[in-house]
């Protein structure tokens, strides 16, 4: 970043990793049910480091345990509409048995901070930390009003965080007219003159859904036709196996576009097999924004083995391409037939929004500036984030934790899977493009 290597000054890039570290080491799993324990302890922390430099954050608790953190940075033209940074404190539960680093450590090894969150997304938290308070400790005001949000609960839809805040604090984003958060700014290696930067501009809707069969309770030694666990198993099989067809949104296209050109070969998203194949480490956040989505996560049913129950039920995780939704739910049910009843868990909408605009530019100039073959680029996101809420107060979202990595580390992969960890050049790297952003936004 512009002011590195300080005399006798603690900078953004040299205390991005520590703050990383600390922020893994609290536990703040998220089973979506309160069972965790909560996102409090590494919001009080936040708070102060936040206050060491001079802000005033307060905290928000939704529900005992479940906080967020909130700051708001004065910048030279107040009169500018705000910029909000926001990000998440939770994450997804992690069995150490499976890691080869315990998740909950945040220790370095191999040149990464090792860790649960390590890339979703207490990285961007570290390094939006790290750029604030290097900003502030130097006197650097932003060119506008910024508003810094660590929240709770994104890892289960958002409701005790993003949500709460939005429904019960509006007043905290006045003037806020654009975000970025996580999932995009990372970097996909080409060759050695080409990086491009996936830039989240769209991300899918969802229906957590769940599936109830009733059917007639009986002794397991009958013959038994109404047997509901039958039904419901038939049902989710139907589900699971079924290929939703290609729909093509504008960002799709304008990624597979890019990505084309950059590779020298057409990429067609009718032949779904031959376009993943060429996307090489990415392919696991692209192959599943070319359709629909609907995967079986979880099945209930009985209570003893000689005992044929009266009820069977199953949770399905579906995802709909923007303008995709009616289709989505129209084909679900077909799939699923009469005798099934569906009831969402939780859903929200899904976002698109142009590549375009002072904001887009800046995130591009940033990054050309610490990586002369950067290429940034559009892409839709498979999942959700909290800018579904934000959006209802009229924020534009993008994803923008910017990040280079080396082309061998399985990136997509790292997401809700074991030994997740984000290379210390790599937050580094964000650090200073961050800063450079946020000068330029």
């Amino acid at each position: 970043m512009s002011e590195t290597g300080r005399a006798g000054t603690v900078t953004g890039e040299d205390e991005v990793a520590d703050l990383c570290r600390e922020l893994i080491r609290f536990d703040t799993s998220n089973y979506g049910d309160h069972s965790g324990p909560g996102e409090r302890k590494a919001a009080e922390w936040v708070a102060e480091k936040l206050a060491e430099v001079g802000l005033e954050p307060k905290i928000y608790e939704s529900h005992p345990g479940r906080a967020s953190t909130v700051a708001r940075i004065e910048g030279e033209d107040p009169s500018r509409p705000a910029l909000l940074i926001h990000g998440h404190l939770d994450v997804v539960p992690a069995n150490a048995v499976d890691w080869t680093h315990d998740p909950f450590s945040g220790e370095i090894a191999d040149g990464c901070v090792w860790g649960r969150g390590a890339v979703d997304m207490k990285d961007m938290d570290a390094m939006t930390l790290a750029v604030v308070r290097d900003r502030l400790r130097s006197g650097r005001r932003p060119p506008r009003d910024i508003v810094v949000a660590f929240l709770a609960d994104e890892e289960a839809g958002g409701t005790y965080g993003a949500r709460y805040l939005v429904d019960h604090h509006p007043e905290l984003f006045e003037g806020v007219t654009e975000a970025i958060s996580e999932v995009g700014g990372f970097s996909f290696t080409v060759d050695d003159q080409r990086r491009l930067y996936l830039i989240q501009t769209a991300e899918k809707g969802m229906h957590w859904m769940k599936l109830t069969v009733a059917g007639t309770a009986g002794h397991g030694s009958m013959i038994h036709r109404d047997n509901a666990i039958t039904e419901l198993s038939e049902a989710v099989a139907r589900v699971g196996r079924h290929k939703f067809p290609v729909r093509v949104t504008k960002t799709t296209r304008a990624f597979l576009d890019e990505l084309g050109d950059a590779l020298g070969t057409e990429l067609d998203p009718e032949d779904m097999e031959a376009t993943i194949a060429k996307l090489g480490g990415i392919a696991k956040l692209i192959g599943a924004t070319l359709s629909n989505t609907a995967n079986p996560t979880q099945l209930n049913a009985g209570y003893k083995v000689n005992v044929i129950p009266g009820e069977a039920t199953a949770h399905i995780d579906g995802r709909f391409l923007p303008g995709h939704e009616e289709e989505f739910l129209a084909d679900l049910d077909r799939l699923l037939g009469p005798n099934v009843r569906r009831e969402d868990v939780h859903s929200d909408k899904a976002l698109e929004t142009g590549f375009d605009g002072p904001l887009v530019a800046a995130m591009q100039s940033a990054l050309l500036a610490e990586d002369p073959t950067a290429k940034a680029i559009p892409y839709m996101l498979s999942g959700g984030t909290d800018a579904k809420s934000f959006d209802d107060l009229g924020i534009r979202g993008f994803g923008f934790a910017p990040l280079k990595l080396p082309p061998e580390l399985d990136f997509a992969g790292m997401f809700h899977g074991v030994d997740e960890r984000v290379p210390v050049d790599g937050l580094q790297f964000g650090v200073r493009v961050l800063d450079r952003f946020i000068d330029a936004s």
